[in-house]
């Protein structure tokens, strides 16, 4: 007797089985949501990549999700994907990971960008957004930042190390 081929359950399942997969697995997102805020705080990411080489496209994605003492959540986002309200958009740039602490009397933004040197980093600052560009090779990033105080343009202390990039920004007196 030959044996029939079981049919796998891929990107292309659209059946029933897929919406409770994918509703499961939404369900276990808000439980450890649930279960960050019980405890006090902690951060929560999940990210993923699609490719095509066979045409050059590479879709990076994910996202952040950190909760706080008060127990409001700030989700941030990261990659190249976009919805420019007509649906997902794949851009050249991705938007990196990052955080911006205030520590008194300067701001310190740390950003992920792996796979670029220090020499690769630009940034602008403009009133009080921050933006920030980098590029080597097939590695791009952009994101604009906006800083929750004025900033001084001339004390700020730019390093970068295994593909973190940090920048002291003193703030405006």
């Amino acid at each position: 007797m030959g044996r029939k081929r079981q049919p796998q359950a891929g990107a292309d399942d659209v059946g029933p089985g897929s919406m409770f997969r994918s509703f499961g697995g939404f369900l276990d997102l808000l439980s450890n949501l649930s279960n960050l805020a019980e405890q006090g705080g902690g951060e929560l990411s999940r990210s993923g990549e699609v490719g095509d080489d066979k045409k050059g496209v590479k879709a990076v994605y994910g996202f952040s999700v950190r909760v706080g003492g008060a127990g409001k959540p700030l989700v941030e986002k990261f990659g190249n994907v976009k919805d420019d309200g007509c649906g997902a958009v794949v851009e050249e740039a991705r938007e990196p990971m990052v955080d911006v602490f205030d520590e008194g009397d300067h701001l310190l933004l740390v950003a992920e960008l792996p796979g670029v040197d220090v020499g690769d980093i630009r940034f602008e600052i403009k009133d009080d957004v921050l933006t920030l560009n980098a590029a080597r090779g097939e590695r791009k990033y952009r994101k604009e930042v906006l800083l929750p105080a004025a900033v001084l343009v001339a004390g700020v202390t730019p390093s970068h190390r295994n593909g973190v990039f940090e920048l002291k920004l003193p703030k405006a007196k």
